[in-house]
């Protein structure tokens, strides 16, 4: 998820529409193979407005290489682009190039909505080998590995001073966390030390790791929230909203989680590496902010690792172009300069250093450092068909309906008959 402007609770519902309404096809090449000459237009599908300027840099680098093709960049809100792409892939209207994310990847890959970019030029070594991994789907690669984000723990350096606490370094431990935030809620003031959110991407599915657990299996098949490491890493959370060292989930309903922290209520929150540029422009917790890595579990810190993708549509009517900017959007030209704006982490190897130089303010080498023990997000065939059963599930968890152990035991019944539905 990106990010998925990744929240995992945000990427389930824009996705649930795509898996059920995506009519099934044998996939196929579509559209014409070879270069189809004379001046074209492509269009190019990105949901981040705050990415056009950088997006629109690419394209006239790619216009000046091809003076004959133009760039058509078209924005579409996050939590409606999946639902609106997936009725326009289905119409055969979907732009020619556009993102994608690794809970929707393996559905459009499926249903042959995608070209293959094997021969476009993309060597595998120039990424992260987990996200070659993430857009490959029967043995071939559809995607182009465009970004990447992984987690760690911003932190309001002005309510640690006043509370008198260390601030988060390297080396802290979940007891670390869960102390200091004790120390930095204040009732009569309504501040707490964290928000404890129900999102996956920032917060639970890297915890589950930390605790020596899995979301899902590797090979997308089973579930990984029956096991005593998977509630360990959930009650970290939950435990923190217990305590009173978070808003409650009521109050996280009613108020987004994030608002708390750029209001000041509260003194830590886990954010992917997205939110660098956003803090940095936000005049009034842009100096007050800065950055740790995750604290660790018994097993590590982990961090999940998603990236967007640069697909090509299987039916364009450019094909060659289309799948030739796939790649080129996503190589070390387009990294350079994606990197240089400090939006995303470029996924290209060796250009990660200009985002962390674009932001000095920042210890952003964090992220980067996040890379050694990071994790895959967690994802299969049909990945909306659990992902929407878990956010249910844990909303009760979160909300203390039901304990973690009887939520988790429900979730994990039901996860692994949605996981065991994919495989008829």
């Amino acid at each position: 998820m990106a990010r998925l402007p990744r929240r995992t609770v945000g990427a389930l519902a824009a996705s649930a529409a795509a898996v059920l309404a995506l009519s099934a096809c044998s996939p196929s090449t579509g559209g014409d193979s070879g270069s189809s000459g004379g001046d074209i237009t492509l269009s190019y599908g990105i949901w981040d407005e705050n990415q056009k300027p950088a997006m629109e840099e690419i394209a006239k680098a790619f216009t000046k290489e091809h003076p004959n093709v133009t760039i058509d960049i078209q924005v579409t809100p996050y939590k409606e682009y999946f639902t609106k792409l997936q009725t326009a892939a289905t119409g055969g209207s979907a732009a020619d190039v556009f993102w994608m994310n690794g809970p929707n990847f393996q559905l459009y890959a499926s249903n042959g909505q995608l070209a293959p970019l094997d021969d476009s030029g993309i060597d595998a070594s120039d990424y992260p080998q987990g996200l070659i991994d993430l857009y490959t789907y029967d043995g071939k690669l559809y995607g182009a590995p465009k970004d990447f984000d992984t987690v760690a723990l911003w932190y309001n350096k002005e309510l640690f001073d006043a509370a008198g606490v260390a601030y988060p370094s390297a080396g802290w431990t979940w007891d670390d966390f869960t102390a200091a935030a004790a120390k930095l809620t204040d009732p009569s003031k309504g501040q707490y030390g964290v928000a404890a959110s129900q999102y996956g991407q920032e917060n639970y599915y890297n915890s589950i790791a930390q605790a020596g657990g899995e979301v899902i299996s590797a090979d997308g098949t089973k579930s990984g929230y029956g096991s005593a490491e998977a509630l360990k890493g959930i009650e970290l959370w939950t435990d923190l909203i217990e305590a009173g060292s978070s808003p409650t989930a009521q109050q996280m309903t009613d108020t987004n989680p994030e608002d708390f922290f750029l209001s000041g209520k509260v003194a830590m929150f886990q954010n992917g590496s997205w939110a660098a540029i956003a803090y940095a422009d936000n005049k009034d917790i842009g100096a007050k902010v800065n950055v740790a890595p995750l604290p660790a579990g018994p097993e590590g810190n982990q961090s999940v690792i998603h990236g967007v993708g640069n697909v090509a549509n299987a039916k364009s009517a450019h094909l060659a172009e289309a799948q030739e900017f796939a790649a080129f959007a996503s190589g070390e030209k387009a990294a350079k300069i994606q990197a240089e704006t400090g939006t995303v982490i470029p996924a290209f190897n060796g250009t990660q250093q200009a985002w962390v130089d674009a932001l000095p303010q920042y210890d952003l080498q964090v992220y980067i450092d996040a890379l050694d023990t990071a994790v895959p997000y967690p994802v299969s065939k049909n990945t909306s068909a659990w992902t929407s059963i878990e956010s249910e599930i844990l909303s009760q968890v979160w909300s203390g309906a039901v304990t973690p152990a009887a939520g988790l035991k429900d979730l994990a019944a039901k996860m692994q008959a949605a996981l065991d539905a994919e495989q008829k």
